[in-house]
């Protein structure tokens, strides 16, 4: 019997997040709970693997909302601060293992990981309650337990960037892409084994280094899935108004939303 899949949008928002500091803008002071966005991050559960995507700087709240108390291994889209300066907060998953912590990262990602927090990667980091990573470069699919992950190269400014394919047998398959601006054939050829696409779409307006909402579309259907849920959204998307637009299998996701297969 193949394993029960679950999907929690940890964070579904920008770099600087959902309200903007000093913002009076409708968006952001908004009653309306899906309009407060923490940074992008996703949760995977598939039977017992518990898998964390991106460790941003609102690690610790996400987690607290979530319950979340047990992570196996932590894959990382990219390097840049808004996906990674929570690392420290992945001591907490690190108390109750006799193991090191497995992070899977691009050579570009691992790189600015150990530079950023030496300190953990040190042959020194001897003391129990440090974070013990267990540094993995990704090179191709992988297997946690019936869970298949296979990374999602695509174009995000200067920085080595991927999303990941989400595959258990006999389940929907889920992909996720928070940052990207565009994607190559190779990549779309690989999205048309998903059933479900979440993807970054910035705001309406054209970004250098993200997709607009019209973009977005555009890759969903290039993809051909049944089920689009867009991420990455800044306060120029006010949750009601921007879902009021959308295709009817395309949706607006917001923080603590799970998806289930």
């Amino acid at each position: 019997m193949a394993a029960d899949f679950e999907l929690t949008f940890l964070g579904t928002g920008t770099s600087i997040g959902v309200p903007v500091i000093g913002c009076k803008c409708h968006v952001c002071t908004s009653e309306d709970p899906r309009n407060q966005r923490t940074r992008s991050s996703v949760h995977v559960r598939a039977g017992d693997f518990s898998v964390l995507v991106d460790s941003g700087p609102d690690l610790r709240a996400q987690a607290l909302r979530e319950g979340l108390t047990k992570v196996d291994a932590v894959l990382y889209t990219h390097s840049h601060v808004d996906h990674v300066v929570g690392f420290d907060e992945l001591r907490a998953f690190c108390w109750h293992r006799e193991d090191p912590l497995p992070l899977h990262a691009t050579a570009d990602c691992m790189a600015t990981l150990k530079k950023m927090f030496g300190w953990a990667f040190s042959e020194e980091n001897i003391y129990r309650g440090y974070i013990k990573p267990d540094p993995q470069i990704i090179a191709g699919p992988m297997t946690f337990g019936d869970l298949t992950v296979t990374p999602l190269p695509v174009e995000h400014a200067k920085a080595e960037t991927v999303g990941f394919l989400f595959e258990v047998p006999g389940l929907p398959s889920t992909a996720y892409i928070p940052d990207v601006k565009s994607v190559p054939p190779e990549t779309i050829a690989l999205l048309k084994r998903a059933d479900t696409l979440i993807i970054d779409a910035l705001r309406s307006l054209p970004h250098p280094t993200h997709l607009s909402t019209e973009e977005a579309l555009a890759i969903i259907g290039e993809a051909g899935v049944s089920r689009g849920w867009l991420t990455h959204l800044g306060h120029e998307n006010d949750h009601h108004e921007l879902e009021a637009t959308l295709p009817h299998h395309v949706r607006v996701a917001y923080d603590g939303l799970k998806i289930r297969g």
